[in-house]
């Protein structure tokens, strides 16, 4: 079937234009909802909690933002409306933030830091399958990892502007958040815009590769192949042991080594190391495939080692590796799922695929915030076995390539 020119990737809007566009719109969205997060564990414990409330308020929004999408998911390859479940799910995540710098109990404010990340859950299948259609083209690699490069320009500025906000009025959670509304409204004007230029991104994947992606993996009509199902258990493994900024953050308040208007600061610097991360081993995936990965696990065991000590600058490396890690989380493992999975399975299987990290990630955020409080040597000795035997995962896992 020819489409019309109104509804194709082209002309004035190539793959790699589309690839920027989307970025643009992640580095808006991740000014709002970065700038929130970086500072969301010392805002709970200004409101009076723990650190494992914390650990569990943190990784259950992480959990719902991933394990919702196995709702969101097949839904969206059922409706085939992939621009109105992303924009609906934008549209929570940036109407969020702004309130959760008005919330005065500690009850409401989580509960807005879960809003937001289900906001996340309502787009990222659409999103990323979105994205998989123009990288078709691009290179998976190089298309992932420069949109999250993008999203972590937004990384950099958000939680900056947030640090700047909270030292121009004393630590005042309401202003600094509520600036992010500016940029949510953007975010939405965007993707309208975006929308209305490319209205079926799949015809840069249909005029891309000659051999369908079914044909090459081999998998049955329908199902998800069984390398998709074991490389979700090698990420689920790797995440359970992935500790939260929320934590992290926590621990350099409380032990009085940084200020909570420094944290963004903090956070943006590991934003930076992401979006350097992502490139490098989203170039790396794209030539030598997903050997790359190993580099997740050996990451996600040092940050505890580094992160939770007494001294500042050990602290900070720490912090930063966690960005490393974060980085190839958010570019080459969305990757190689669209190399695994024909298009139209794509989006249920991002769904799942985030549902499965989704409670590895509950796990990991209750996990590390519970024996930050028992004994930080527990920690680390725990982490370090999970990644052991993510490693051992990784191993057994055959990912074929298209």
């Amino acid at each position: 079937m020819t489409l019309p020119s109104g509804q194709r990737g082209g002309p004035g809007m190539g793959p790699w234009r589309f690839v920027v566009a989307f970025g643009t719109v992640s580095l808006l969205a991740d000014i709002v909802y970065e700038g929130a997060r970086s500072i969301t564990g010392p805002l709970l414990a200004s409101l009076g909690a723990s650190a494992t409330v914390i650990g569990v308020v943190t990784g259950a929004g992480e959990a719902a933002a991933l394990g919702l999408r196995l709702v969101s998911g097949p839904l969206t390859d059922r409706t085939q409306r992939f621009w109105a479940w992303a924009i609906a799910g934008y549209a929570l995540a940036v109407a969020s933030v702004p309130l959760l710098g008005l919330a005065g109990a500690l009850w409401v404010a989580c509960a807005l830091v879960v809003a937001e990340r289900v906001g996340k859950a309502v787009r990222s299948p659409a999103k990323d399958t979105l994205l998989s259609y123009a990288t078709a083209a691009t290179g998976r690699g190089r298309g992932f990892a420069v949109h999250e490069a993008m999203d972590q320009i937004g990384a950099l500025i958000g939680p900056l502007t947030v640090a700047g906000v909270l030292a121009l009025t004393g630590n005042d959670y309401a202003p600094a958040l509520g600036v992010l509304a500016l940029p949510g409204v953007a975010v939405l004007a965007v993707l309208v815009w975006l929308r209305r230029r490319v209205r079926d991104p799949a015809a840069y994947e249909r005029g891309s590769a000659p051999a369908s992606q079914q044909d090459t993996t081999g998998h049955v009509p329908g199902r998800l192949p069984r390398d998709f199902w074991v490389y979700a258990c090698f990420t689920a493994a790797t995440t359970a042991g992935f500790t939260t900024f929320g934590v992290l953050s926590f621990h350099l308040v409380e032990r009085g080594m940084l200020s909570a208007s420094l944290v963004p600061v903090l956070y943006a610097g590991a934003m930076a190391v992401d979006a350097v991360a992502a490139l490098a081993t989203g170039w790396a995936y794209d030539r030598v495939g997903p050997r790359v990965l190993v580099a997740l696990p050996l990451l996600t065991a040092v940050v505890p080692a580094l992160a939770f000590t007494n001294t500042l600058a050990i602290a900070v490396i720490g912090s930063l590796v966690w960005g490393a890690a974060l980085g190839i989380q958010e570019s080459t493992l969305r990757a190689t799922v669209a190399d695994l999975v024909a298009a139209e399975r794509r989006a249920t299987a991002y769904g799942v695929f985030a549902g499965v990290v989704g409670a590895a990630s509950l796990v990991g955020g209750a996990m590390t915030g519970a024996l930050y409080t028992y004994s930080i040597p527990v920690l680390i000795t725990v982490v370090a076995a999970v990644q052991v035997a993510a490693l051992a995962l990784l191993a057994v896992t055959r990912v074929r390539r298209t």
